[in-house]
């Protein structure tokens, strides 16, 4: 091909064939492919790295090069044979590219002009010739250099007929596609139809398609001209695909603009006809919103807001689907209690007894909100806290609030957050969407009509998470009161002020609680009741309300102390009186049933009655089993549902001294048995323990109920204890349970729980309790009521515990160990 014969291109699109006399010629003709073919690939060349397009053999394409390698390489190639070898990046961003980061199939080009341009740049027109493949690299400055090999092409075809096919359907469908796109010059058919060589056909085609540079190396890669052809083919046919479906598109477009314009008209003209006949017009309906909204006490930048919005919905034609969109955000903004507050009630006398009257104890939670209340009077004004009230079901958090509401005089709001996995619950969705509603906050508030409810978020440990976000981060803003001044729901789009909510959570596992969450909130404890205090509130509360809900009055049934009291320890073993409630409910059951067959029943329930109602008692079982053999120790245990009993019990049995566990154990109470065992052998002499016995015995520890996972940081004191009196046939005082962890060198470490532990050994009839000695603490914050008929020994050392614990004689049925 000479020299004088340029196509320059510009993506897609077609521009002039010039000469150097910027005069049209043709492309080039077979004999022009010719020349090049015979001519040879040199061993070593240039390489010139191209950022976003790959050059093709014929093909004439400009080049601007702008990096400092790439103009040097350019100027000393031009000085000398201008011959070059073209390579694609593979990724376009790395500016100093390697062998790494370029492709290794590239094309030689002969540099037919370089043009200096104003910005500095340096333009370079380049014509592909053959392909080659990178052998070596022998150079990388100051620009790259390497050996190649020319990459043959297979030109053969089996069937004429067959290829001849494939270059008219490019050809046809090339020019379908410039037909398509308005883009295009018309000059791109007149190349395409002069085009008299198949192979640079294709190439010119690959060249100018709309493909990304990984596509287009794909297509320079094929070695078979009829393989690149035939991909050229399809990747053309998506192209037209593409074309025709964004044209069907706009032609639709416009027509449903056109249908748009002309249903504006008719709703005018309908306008018209609707004030003639009286009726209410759209434009009467939005003068009302304005005149409500001057009444709303908003802040000036939620005021333009909603102006704005107003404006918005005044243009849009009622017709349309955003217009129902846009008129339900204004009609929230409208229902939005802003600035509206439900006067507190400041009698702190009247709110104590309110509280008193609908739960019996919780005196922490009681009094931290009398106490809000007396900062409320005296200042006038704050900031309301966030309370969580944390402890096992049933014991009264979440019913808890509508009494607060009350004592309050404030609205009662509850949120139930059990497995919300959607941020959006909380943050709303955007408007935009079709279907988008504010968050339940939001939406509550509206209901609520004030914007200082008492608000009860129930369950907060049960928020889950998903693809859709994490609901738990979206409470972040909720629950601070350093942030909170300024919600932002996502469909609200404006800041609404929370700081004057009371928010009351509730949970049953802190340890289920982000961190971050849970340091924005005041952790209340609520622990378990006593035996006592579930007799009253069964007496004050659950008998009269099973009553009334079965349609009975107090005279026709009666439940004495007594009775209630064999419930709660026969029928139920929990903190909470969830489950008192379903058993008194059975009585009360008992007695409708009576009633309505007109049978003859005791009024006044005796115990005899209470176990021909419920059954034999079935929970006896976390009673202390009072028993002479050496190695069976109660420890006291917390559970998610308030305090238990466990038994650890230890035996020997004749071997090497081993030990094994078992009772569906975690890795913590595995790991003390472990330490405690050690601890053991290395004191064996300060317990009376002979060595031939820890040589000659197996040791095997288990705790009942072994379908019951556990685990915890509790027992080591427990298993230590067990451990010893099992070696020494020493057995264990009676009415004696203990909690505590231990380290290697015997010290008594502290553990959580105390008070549903403390509660636990009550109703297990424990009398004594071993505790470390930083438990003390903990037993001075628990009421004086519930510690009455226990002793406590505070402890630090191991060797005391087991002084405590043991008694002098030996077990009966001791074995003699040797």
């Amino acid at each position: 091909m000479s020299k004088s014969k340029i196509v320059t291109l510009d993506s897609l699109s077609l521009s002039n064939i010039l000469n150097e006399d910027s005069e049209l010629i043709p492309l080039m003709t077979p004999e022009d492919e010719e020349i090049i073919n015979k001519e040879e690939v040199p061993e070593i060349l240039p390489i010139l790295p191209l950022r976003n397009t790959v050059l093709f053999p014929g093909v004439v394409i400009p080049i601007t090069a702008g990096r400092d390698k790439s103009i040097e390489l350019i100027n000393e190639a031009n000085k000398g044979d201008k011959v070059i070898g073209v390579v694609a990046q593979k990724n376009e961003e790395v500016e100093e590219p390697t062998r790494n980061d370029i492709y290794q199939t590239g094309v030689v080009a002969q540099i037919l002009r370089v043009l200096k341009m104003p910005d500095g740049n340096t333009t370079v027109i380049i014509q592909g010739k053959k392909r080659f493949e990178i052998l070596d690299m022998i150079q990388e400055q100051p620009y790259l250099k390497a050996t190649v090999q020319e990459a043959l092409e297979d030109r053969e075809i089996d069937d004429p007929k067959e290829f001849d096919a494939i270059i008219d359907s490019i050809k046809h469908q090339a020019l379908e596609v410039i037909k398509e796109n308005p883009m295009l010059p018309s000059e791109a058919s007149f190349a395409i139809k002069n085009i008299q060589s198949d192979s640079f056909l294709v190439n010119f085609i690959a060249s100018n398609m709309d493909l990304s540079v990984m596509q287009k190396q794909v297509l320079l890669e094929k070695d078979s001209l009829k393989e690149r052809a035939l991909l050229a083919l399809k990747n053309l046919n998506k192209e037209l695909q593409k074309l025709q479906l964004r044209n069907d598109i706009q032609s639709k477009t416009r027509s449903d603009l056109d249908q748009q314009q002309r249903e504006y008209y008719l709703h005018q003209q309908l306008k018209t006809i609707q004030e003639e006949l009286g009726g209410a017009s759209n434009e009467e309906e939005l003068d009302e919103m304005r005149l409500k909204a001057q009444k709303k006490k908003w802040s000036k930048e939620v005021g333009e807001t909603f102006d704005k919005e107003l404006k918005r919905l005044r243009r849009m034609n009622p017709q349309m689907a955003e217009y129902g969109v846009q008129r339900n955000y204004l009609e929230l903004m409208l229902e939005l209690p802003w600035g509206e507050y439900s006067e507190d009630k400041f009698d702190l006398k009247n709110a104590q007894k309110i509280l008193d009257r609908d739960h019996f104890g919780l005196e922490k939670v009681k009094e931290r909100i009398i106490e809000h209340l007396a900062v409320l009077k005296l200042k006038g004004d704050m900031k309301s806290p966030i309370i969580c009230l944390y402890g096992p079901p049933g014991v009264g958090k979440t019913s808890l609030g509508k009494s607060v509401a009350e004592s309050l005089g404030r609205k009662y709001v509850r949120m139930s957050l059990g497995g919300m996995r959607d941020e959006a619950e909380i943050r709303g969705h955007r408007k935009t969407y079709i279907g988008a509603m504010p968050g339940r906050l939001i939406q509550n508030l509206k209901k609520a009509g004030t914007s200082n409810p008492v608000f009860v978020l129930d369950e907060i440990d049960k928020l889950g998470q998903s693809h859709q976000g994490d609901p738990s981060s979206a409470m972040l803003e909720v629950l601070d009161p350093e942030q909170n001044t300024e919600f932002y729901d996502n469909y609200l789009e404006v800041g609404y002020d929370l700081s004057k909510v009371l928010f009351i959570a509730t949970a049953n596992n802190l340890g289920q609680i982000p961190w971050a969450l849970r340091d924005r909130m005041e952790i209340i404890n609520v622990t378990g009741y006593t035996i006592e205090e579930k007799v009253e509130i069964a007496k004050r509360h659950l008998l009269p309300k099973q009553l009334k809900e079965h349609g009975l009055k107090s005279k026709d049934l009666k439940l004495g102390k007594a009775q209630i009291e064999k419930i709660v320890e026969g029928y139920t073993r929990e903190s909470g009186v969830r489950g008192l409630e379903k058993q008194v409910a059975k009585v009360v059951r008992y007695a409708a049933k009576s009633i309505a067959l007109e049978e003859e029943y005791n009024v006044t329930l005796t115990d005899e009655d209470i176990e021909t109602i419920l059954g034999a008692p079935r929970l006896e079982r976390d009673k202390y089993e009072n028993n002479d053999v050496a190695g069976v120790v109660t420890g006291l245990a917390w559970t998610s549902v308030g305090g238990d009993i466990l038994f650890i019990e230890s035996i020997l049995s004749k071997g090497k001294g081993h030990l094994s566990i078992t009772g569906n154990l975690g890795t913590v109470m595995k790991e003390s048995s472990t330490i405690a065992m050690q601890y053991i052998k290395a004191n064996a002499e300060e317990f009376g323990i002979k060595p031939e016995v820890l040589e000659n015995y197996n040791v095997h520890i288990h705790v009942p109920e072994g379908a019951t996972p556990k685990d915890g940081p509790s027992a080591g004191v427990t298993m230590l204890t067990s451990l010893v009196s099992v070696f020494t046939q020493r057995k264990v005082k009676s009415r004696l349970a203990m909690t505590g962890e231990i380290t290697l060198r015997g010290k008594v470490l502290p553990v959580g729980g105390i008070k549903e532990k403390i509660l636990a050994a009550k109703r297990a009839n424990i009398k004594e309790i071993i505790l470390c000695e930083e438990n003390r603490k903990d037993i001075a914050e628990i009421k004086e009521s519930y510690l009455k008929g226990l002793k406590f020994h505070y402890v630090t050392e191991m060797s005391e515990v087991i002084d405590i614990a043991l008694t002098k004689q030996k077990a009966k049925n001791a074995k003699k160990l040797v």
